[in-house]
């Protein structure tokens, strides 16, 4: 059973095992974790709460949309609010505080600080409101409801695969010289990324076929505090320069998200260098055009439209005082309680699938043409 606090978060180890299968549905009620009484419903015009992050990616601007379009659709009231452009935490709870004064009947939460939100669920709780983390778990508290994500240690493992496959159509054979990056260390899912891909990495670095040039393998080192891209672009630009300045080649940057891919290459092609393989995610339209382009290598589609109506569905659920669906009850452990949860399975994308991947996206699919 895997544990993904960010505060003991350990490359490589043996309790990160594979997440259960995600095809088979169930029921599960109030003895999956459904301590809020969640089966009583509530009216169908009730008002439903939506606290995500700032807006640092296209993503969570869509999901913004998508919940106030959705949730007016369905018949409910809502309240979508971000985190202010600070991305501090406090903005978030005294959010959800408002949402919970107003009466809001669930409560769906990205965390901005996964770890620093368990007031506030609590008080959710306590005032009758079901809370579901939405894409991003909420750690150490047992107050929490339900999850809500795709696979997102799935989505460490194609990006470490991804990787290693870029790089051997480059070169067949090792060793391979690559950097690691990982996102902000309060987001909870930055080390569920990397951890996942080090499961796929990890071993081949063990037997020296990769190498990391700088030496630099843990989440620590590795973070992008705030996913800016301007910081990971400055720790390229500090690792070409201490690691890459003498000929060293580098033949592939994990990269978790598209944000910081295309900072990272910005930096390699600033430094005059050849652009080694790059792995992404969040399938930014940039991001797409340079993996069209020939630049960035692979992206992560997370089509967030499914995934705000298999919380919404979540929503109708409650309100009709059913038990909604989840597909896993086992593999997301907060640090207090295994959460129930609804995942969904993440898409490689590359140059060679993306118009297959694409082809039902408005926005996305005229790119990849």
């Amino acid at each position: 059973m895997r544990k993904f606090l960010t505060s003991t978060l350990a490359v490589g180890t043996a309790a990160l095992l594979a997440l259960s299968a995600c095809g088979s549905s169930e029921r599960e009620g109030d003895t999956a974790g459904n301590p809020s009484g969640a089966a009583k419903g509530f009216a169908k015009d009730a008002l439903i709460g939506v606290a995500l992050p700032s807006k640092t990616s296209e993503n969570w601007v869509l999901a913004g949309d998508l919940f106030t379009n959705g949730l007016k659709e369905a018949g409910f009231k809502s309240d979508v609010q971000y985190a202010g452009a600070s991305t501090t935490v406090a903005d978030q709870q005294s959010q959800i505080t408002a949402m919970i004064t107003k009466g809001a009947k669930v409560i769906v939460i990205g965390a901005t600080d996964a770890a620093q939100l368990g007031t506030q669920v609590k008080q959710a709780k306590e005032a009758g409101a079901v809370v579901v983390a939405y894409d991003r778990l909420i750690t150490g508290t047992a107050d929490l409801d339900y999850y809500v994500a795709f696979d997102n240690f799935k989505v460490g493992q194609l990006q470490g695969q991804a990787l290693l496959d870029g790089m051997k159509a480059k070169k067949a054979t090792g060793p391979w010289t690559i950097e690691l990056f990982s996102g902000s260390p309060d987001d909870n899912n930055s080390g569920v990324f990397f951890n996942g891909a080090m499961e796929v990495l990890k071993p081949l670095i063990d037997k020296g076929e990769v190498v990391v040039g700088s030496g630099q393998t843990d989440v620590k080192q590795t973070a992008t505090q705030g996913w800016k891209a301007e910081n990971a672009q400055s720790r390229m630009d500090s690792l070409l320069t201490s690691t890459y300045s003498s000929g060293k080649t580098l033949d592939g940057v994990l990269s978790p998200n598209d944000t910081l891919a295309r900072a990272i290459i910005t930096s390699v092609k600033g430094a005059g260098k050849p652009v080694p393989v790059v792995t992404g995610q969040d399938s930014e339209v940039e991001s797409v055009k340079s993996i069209m382009a020939g630049e960035q290598y692979s992206t992560i589609n997370k089509d967030t439209r499914k995934l705000v109506a298999e919380t919404i569905n979540m929503v109708k659920a409650l309100q009709a005082g059913t038990d909604p669906t989840i597909n896993d009850t086992k593999s997301y452990n907060n640090g207090s309680k295994v959460v129930p949860s609804y995942l969904l399975a993440p898409v490689i994308v590359t140059k060679a699938n993306a118009a297959q991947a694409y082809a039902d996206d408005p926005k996305l699919g005229p790119l990849t043409k």
